[in-house]
This record gives structure tokens, C-alpha cells and sequence, in this order.
């Protein structure tokens, strides 16, 4: 991977409540790993994700923050083109491209993944075998206008693949974490961040990750959740109460 000499990156595990495995499987890429590895976990109490993700923020060091979801696989260029991304008073707002599922079970029985070695054709091809979602997303686009196009556009963050500063997110408290079940948290967090004056980049045609198909998380709260967004758009709220630190 070619990034900038004397670029420090660390990597820490926001582990919403996995098992033994997964603790076994973390410890042994810290020996074989160039980067540093670290491992937030909390018990299984169901899908609190912005809860692990605050935990996880808590052990992280870095200036920058890019977050990445368990069930996405970043391309080759992915880290790079974030870090090209990243500027003072934006946060970037990755993009994804969803596998069906047989692709996934292809693509996941071979540890290799040689599918992240694809041509941009060979993913035209495959979305109309019906594989992926977009034709175009793995094209590269050149310039920056553009990406500023829509910088308060809350509604395209997706949290499975952005690009943040350090001091961007402490200043919102971080992500809301009675915010609890499936939904919203990430739309709750971008609102939050526009309103304290920073701006959303487009990060399409950069930085996509692909997203293998799994079943749907119990989405039971997502009412819930969402009334607590609309709460959101209808305040002026920047900080949440119950975030990276509890106030």
C-alpha cells in the first residue's frame, strides 16, 4: 500500500460484542500486522454500534479518523485516496457498492479475494449479471470541484465508509449512543456536524468499498431512532449528551 513516509496508522476494532474468536483472531494480527492494532469490545447487549464506536474513539490517537464496517471491503486504493481527501473543515463522505449474495459466497470462499483485483470492465460485466448494484463506482475520477457540490447534503453519509477529523468529532461529542438498534446514528451524527459549520465532500469515484450481502439486522428500533433524528433536524443541537463523554 503506498502511503505518505512517516505516516503513523493505527488501527482499533470497534468489537460490538463478538466472541472468543474474534478477540483470538484480533491478538493474532497484532504480530503480523505493520500497523498497530488495538481492540474496543463490550458485552453483547444487542446492536449498539455507536456505543463501540465511541469506545473505540476513546483508544484511537489519531488526527484523522476513517471508519470502515466489518461487512465492506475497501479497494486497493482506498486509505490513499481518503487521506487525499481529507481537508481542514470537510468530512468525506464515502460511497458503496452492494454484492448480491451469490457474489458474496463467491467471493468470500477464496481468503485471497482475487475479485478485489477486477478491472473497472469486469464490474460493468458483472453488474448486468446482476452481481453488484452501480456500474461506474470503481471508475476514477480526477478533479475536486465537484466533490463540493453538496456540502450539506447530511443525507449521503453512510457510516461505513467516512473520513473525519479528530477535533471534528469531539466537538459533536461523537455519535449518540442512546441511539440503540438499527438506523439513523449516521444521519444523526452528519446533521450534527454540518451544524457546527463543517461541510460534507463527495468521496464517489475515490474511495467506494464494497459491501458483501448478509441478512438485515433486526430493525425493530429503526422507528425509534428515526423519531430521535427528526428531534435532531428540529433542534439546534450540536453536542449529544451520552457521547465520547457523558454531560
Amino acid at each position: 500500500m503506498d502511503l505518505p513516509v512517516g505516516l503513523k496508522v493505527e488501527i482499533v476494532v470497534a468489537d460490538d460484542g463478538s466472541g472468543e474468536p474474534t478477540r483470538q483472531l484480533v491478538e493474532a494480527q497484532k504480530t503480523d500486522h505493520p500497523f498497530e492494532i488495538k481492540h474496543a469490545w463490550h458485552e453483547d447487549k444487542g446492536f449498539r454500534l455507536a456505543k463501540i464506536r465511541n469506545a473505540a474513539l476513546r483508544m484511537s490517537e489519531g488526527e484523522y479518523i476513517i471508519f470502515l464496517d466489518e461487512d465492506c471491503v475497501p479497494s486497493k486504493d482506498w486509505l490513499k485516496n481518503h487521506l487525499a481527501l481529507a481537508e481542514k473543515g470537510w468530512f468525506v463522505a464515502g460511497n458503496r457498492i452492494l454484492l448480491n449474495q451469490e457474489f458474496t459466497k463467491m467471493a468470500t470462499s477464496d481468503p485471497k479475494r482475487p475479485f478485489m483485483d477486477y478491472s473497472s470492465w469486469d464490474w460493468f460485466l458483472n453488474y448486468f449479471k446482476g452481481y453488484n448494484n452501480r456500474p461506474f463506482p470503481h471508475l476514477r475520477i480526477p478533479g475536486s470541484w465537484w466533490r463540493r457540490l453538496r456540502p450539506q447534503k447530511w443525507q449521503v453519509l453512510k457510516g461505513c465508509n467516512m473520513g473525519i477529523w479528530r477535533e471534528d468529532l469531539l466537538a459533536v461529542n461523537g455519535f449518540a449512543e442512546d441511539m440503540e438498534g438499527w438506523g439513523h446514528e449516521d444521519a444523526h451524527f452528519a446533521v450534527r456536524l454540518i451544524r457546527l459549520g463543517r461541510r460534507l465532500k463527495d468521496g464517489r469515484f475515490s474511495v467506494p468499498v464494497l459491501h458483501l450481502w448478509h441478512k438485515q439486522n433486526d430493525r425493530s428500533k429503526e422507528e425509534e431512532n428515526r423519531k430521535k433524528l427528526q428531534a435532531i433536524l428540529d433542534s439546534d443541537e450540536i453536542r449529544v449528551k451520552a457521547g465520547l463523554v457523558y454531560e
